[in-house]
């Protein structure tokens, strides 16, 4: 029986544009964003940031020497917010519900400090809540410093909830990380990026 269900942020209930992130970060003078920027799993100083090596600051400095001019912090935030295409209320409201029925709900995000300054603010919703209110915990790669599809990070949920994995739903985009919960005996769905998964979610859970 399915009691915990684990979201990720980016691709599931945020609809991603990655196009839009390369564009910003483009305009920034980063000629080669298309390269550096993944759509599941950064690397090099985005990678970093990601994984909780470098923090906003360093990460700001060590784009401005890649763009050869000083890069301020809110242009670092408004590249890495054209990711965010959209936030669809079904998605919400699905959260909300499956709380009041008793689910734990919990993010495990791939994420940063600029992409959380918005998430975990009133901005959130539109409507003066922030993520935070949508989620009983929230596992956040830079802080937990370790990155999907590392199995080390699903542990820390595992063991940080106290949660069995055969009671636990991952929910998550991208198929290396869907796998790699697999092989921990996580119970899991791939939705595509903006897919409307609200109610296939629940099939999911009464075939678990």
């Amino acid at each position: 029986m399915i009691k915990n269900i684990v979201f990720d942020l980016g691709g599931v209930i945020i609809t991603l544009s990655q196009d839009e992130a390369i564009r910003r970060f483009e305009a920034l003078g980063l000629q080669d964003a298309r390269q550096r920027l993944n759509a599941y799993t950064q690397s090099g100083i985005f990678g970093d940031l990601e994984a909780g090596k470098i923090d906003a600051e360093t990460f700001r400095v060590e784009l401005s020497k890649l763009v050869g001019h000083e890069v301020t912090y809110e242009e670092c935030r408004h590249a890495w917010l054209g990711y965010c295409k959209e936030l669809p209320q079904r998605n919400l409201d699905c959260l909300k519900r499956l709380r009041q029925e008793g689910y734990r709900v919990i993010l495990l995000s791939n994420t940063n400090p600029f992409m959380m300054s918005w998430a975990l603010s009133p901005d959130f919703d539109g409507q003066g809540h922030s993520l935070e209110d949508y989620m009983d915990a929230l596992y956040l790669s830079y802080k937990c410093k370790v990155m999907k599809p590392s199995p080390e990070l699903f542990r820390q949920v595992l063991l940080g909830e106290q949660i069995l994995p055969e009671e636990t739903l991952f929910v998550d985009d991208g198929p290396r990380n869907v796998a790699a919960a697999s092989q921990l005996g996580i119970h899991t769905y791939c939705p595509e990026n903006g897919a409307d998964w609200t109610k296939e979610l629940y099939e999911k859970i009464k075939n678990c």
